[in-house]
């Protein structure tokens, strides 16, 4: 499947709201000059932000085994090409930790859904997903990745899977890796050449130094 395409048609999406149905149910830098304040904290950050920040990536939310779901899950979505590294590259899963704790409404379905996900694959193949084989994990996301041909009983997997799809896509089109994957190149300095001679010429100023 070509989930790249997919995922740049959606460009970088709002965060889903929807909500799976009942799932399961600085040290301080010493020097001899000072750093302008804006470098000392964050630029364009107020200082409570900041400590709201560090407090946040000091916690952990996830368990080890919900983080190497979650790795599998994205590069899967986003795997490495020859364009660009894939989603845990660009610390896609890192995001998405952060993410659940900064928007605690994400916890419970983010949760509940990779519980889903590990019952499902144990029901149909003995084993959790991390553990299956590749060939397993993607017929298993191929379940859940097209809503319109997904079977009623999967929805709660589809549910899950698009909010899945929708914070991988949100963490790696919002890195350097996932900006220069689409090729975005904004503004960049170009060099001046001095004013051109047909420009001197018009006003009679050819043999002026500038």
């Amino acid at each position: 499947m070509n989930r790249r395409d997919s995922l740049k048609a959606l460009g970088i999406t709002a965060l889903s709201t929807s909500v799976l149905v009942e799932a399961c149910k600085q040290p301080e830098n010493k020097t001899t000059v000072a750093a302008p304040e804006e470098t000392t904290k964050e630029a364009g950050k107020e200082q409570w932000e900041v400590d709201r920040d560090k407090k946040l990536k000091s916690e952990t939310f996830f368990t080890k085994h919900e983080m190497a779901t979650i790795t599998v899950l994205a590069d899967i979505i986003i795997p490495k090409d020859d364009v660009s590294g894939s989603a845990s590259d660009a610390k896609v899963p890192e995001f998405i930790e952060f993410i659940v704790k900064d928007m605690p409404y994400h916890q419970t379905p983010m949760r509940g859904g990779l519980k889903w996900l590990d019952i499902y694959c144990f029901n149909k193949f003995q084993k959790s997903f991390v553990e299956a084989s590749e060939k397993e994990q993607i017929s298993i996301v191929d379940e859940i990745a097209y809503p319109k041909k997904a079977r009623p009983e999967m929805q709660a997997g589809v549910a899950f899977f698009n909010k899945m799809r929708d914070l991988t896509a949100s963490g790696f089109y919002t890195t350097e890796i996932g900006v220069k994957d689409i090729g975005y190149v904004g503004n960049s300095p170009n060099q001046w050449a001095g004013v051109p001679d047909d420009v001197l010429k018009q006003y009679n100023m050819q043999n002026v130094k500038i």
